[in-house]
């Protein structure tokens, strides 16, 4: 899609975006560089690059670097607010302060919400935020013991940060299974990621289940924090960093389509990414049930999809469908570390390091939203 590709609809064309993660600032770049008419909806006022919130919580200065003011790039096609209500007879979002958005198209870009220091979620300004992640640097500096509960994919890059930024801290990683990280991933870069975070030091109990874990104080120091697993092992800690349980934000969009969500709370779409049975709405990113793994490049490839279906539909040309492909997922193990595979092929520690692990794609969304990185 070139950058001025003026879509001439008729006047009746207005697209609400519902969230602005990865899939939400995708779709709303290409809409504005089309000069379609949007508006935009988040609970913050700065798209959260969460890829790279986990080194925000070792180093600090990084977390300004990961909030983008969402109103300098899309100015009054975004507004700051909370999706009570979809109103799909009306064809309208209402806002919780009362604000109603009509529209003639709708995406769904609610994304995943989980703990904190992983995902940012909640209503809050660019200032606040950043501020959540530079008191949480200093709560990893007073620890000489830190424990991170849950070993997927933010668990290891979590305690790979936190042992490249301070070898000297010592790093205990609880993880209910026995191969860490995704399980869509290959079993040697599984296995790889296991050899890495030996190699830094993190002291691994894996197949065991924290038992006490509602007691205990998260990401907050204390002098003595006692850690149990079902296995009967304890473990003394300073500090506790839960990694795991990233839940669908279904909130916004659950009434009006409960009869269309999965299991999960994404709701169901078809190979056009639109929610079954309502041509003019669709889900990108997390919240749709796309058989793949939950991911921000995944959402980014959605946003394209939908944007020119949205197009597509208007000018009453076929529709593109999305395929999943081979998985690339790369794990960023600390700033001089990685694995991971492109395209269903094994990539190592050079290549990985080149692509993410020194920024952490930080600089792709700034890029999306028209910005230059503080």
């Amino acid at each position: 899609m070139g950058s001025q590709v003026s879509v001439d609809t008729g006047g009746g064309l207005h697209v609400v975006v519902v969230g602005g993660g990865f899939g939400g600032i995708a779709a709303a770049s290409q809409l504005q560089a089309l000069n379609i008419p949007f508006m935009m909806v988040d609970m913050k006022d700065s798209f959260h690059h969460n890829v790279a919130a986990l080194r925000a919580s070792v180093e600090s200065g990084f977390a300004k670097k990961t909030f983008i003011s969402y109103a300098e790039t899309y100015k009054e096609n975004f507004r700051q607010g909370l999706v009570v209500e979809i109103n799909m007879k009306n064809q309208t979002v209402q806002l919780e302060d009362g604000e109603v958005l009509p529209f003639s198209h709708l995406i769904l870009a609610t994304g995943s919400t989980g703990p904190f220091p992983g995902k940012f979620n909640r209503v809050s300004s660019q200032q606040v935020a950043i501020q959540a992640y530079e008191d949480m640097v200093k709560q990893v500096q007073r620890s000489q013991f830190i424990t991170v509960v849950g070993g997927g994919s933010a668990g290891v890059e979590m305690a790979a940060e936190i042992k490249t930024e301070y070898p000297e801290k010592e790093v205990t990683l609880i993880h209910s299974q026995m191969a860490l990280a995704d399980k869509e991933l290959l079993p040697c870069v599984r296995q790889e990621v296991k050899e890495i975070l030996l190699r830094k030091g993190v002291q691994l109990l894996l197949s065991e289940r924290v038992s006490n874990l509602e007691e205990l104080p998260v990401n907050e120091y204390r002098e003595y924090i006692k850690v149990q697993t079902d296995k009967g092992t304890e473990v003394a800690t300073n500090l506790v960093i839960v990694c795991n349980g990233i839940k669908i934000n279904s909130s916004a969009y659950r009434s009006a389509f409960e009869s269309r969500l999965a299991s999960s709370g994404a709701v169901r779409v078809n190979e056009y990414l639109q929610v079954e049975g309502c041509s003019n709405v669709y889900a990108i990113g997390d919240c749709a049930d796309v058989k793949e793994p939950k991911m921000a490049y995944h959402a980014g490839l959605h946003a394209s999809i939908a944007v020119a279906n949205i197009i597509s539909s208007m000018k009453q040309r076929p529709l593109k469908a999305y395929k999943p492909g081979g998985l690339t997922f790369l794990l960023s193990m600390g700033r001089n570390d990685g694995v991971g595979q492109i395209s269903g092929y094994y990539v190592g520690r050079l290549m990985v390091r080149l692509a993410k692990s020194r920024d952490l794609f930080v600089s792709t969304s700034w890029k999306t939203m028209r910005r230059s990185p503080p």
